[in-house]
């Protein structure tokens, strides 16, 4: 379990910095107090997160490890190209942020359910499970992202202004690309 649960953080922290919903746990962080919001993010990345777990787990037992190695090489590679892509907040979203009268828990809860819904750490992490421990994974991804989308309120609760974009999605697009090396060399090797 702690393997799991130590690549898991790894991961879903360095995917999650830059990304949409930590764009909104910033957004959310200039209207609200920060402990409620870390609480609804909290609630809502669990949930997404177990159900993440299980869906990999159901696949990881169903395939031979080393096509899902190697697939699990290629979907990060993926997650790489979307890294450096970028995330962005439309107009929408930051109208609903801006609008909620909601408190911040059920405000974020909501908002954060449904941002990681198909998002990338969300497929991260269950291409995670389908190779590492089932509640580590879970438990990784879950402290994972709640620890960076509190960096995301701290900076918008303390400072008011981002980390510099930029630098932050070629330094998890390089992250990503590492691990998705790493796999696909482990499946063609294993």
């Amino acid at each position: 379990m702690p393997e799991a649960l130590l690549i898991s953080f790894g991961v879903i922290f360095v995917a999650e910095l830059g990304d949409k919903s930590q764009l909104m746990a910033l957004a959310f962080a200039t209207r609200y107090r920060p402990i409620p919001i870390l609480i609804g993010i909290t609630i809502a990345t669990a949930v997404v997160h177990a159900f993440s777990v299980l869906v990999g787990a159901a696949i990881g037992s169903a395939l031979p490890t080393d096509a899902i190695t190697f697939g699990a090489g290629i979907a990060f590679l993926g997650f790489a190209i979307w890294t450096l892509r970028g995330d962005s907040l439309d107009e929408k979203e930051r109208a609903r942020v801006a609008r909620d009268d909601r408190t911040a828990v059920v405000a974020a809860s909501a908002a954060f359910f449904l941002a990681e819904l198909g998002d990338k750490t969300m497929l991260a992490t269950i291409t995670l499970a389908t190779t590492e421990g089932v509640f580590g994974t879970w438990l990784g991804s879950t402290l994972g992202m709640v620890a960076a989308d509190a960096l995301a309120i701290a900076v918008g609760a303390v400072l008011g202004a981002r980390l510099p974009e930029p630098a932050i999605r070629i330094g998890a697009t390089v992250a990503f690309i590492v691990f998705g090396l790493v796999l696909i060399a482990e499946a063609l090797t294993g």
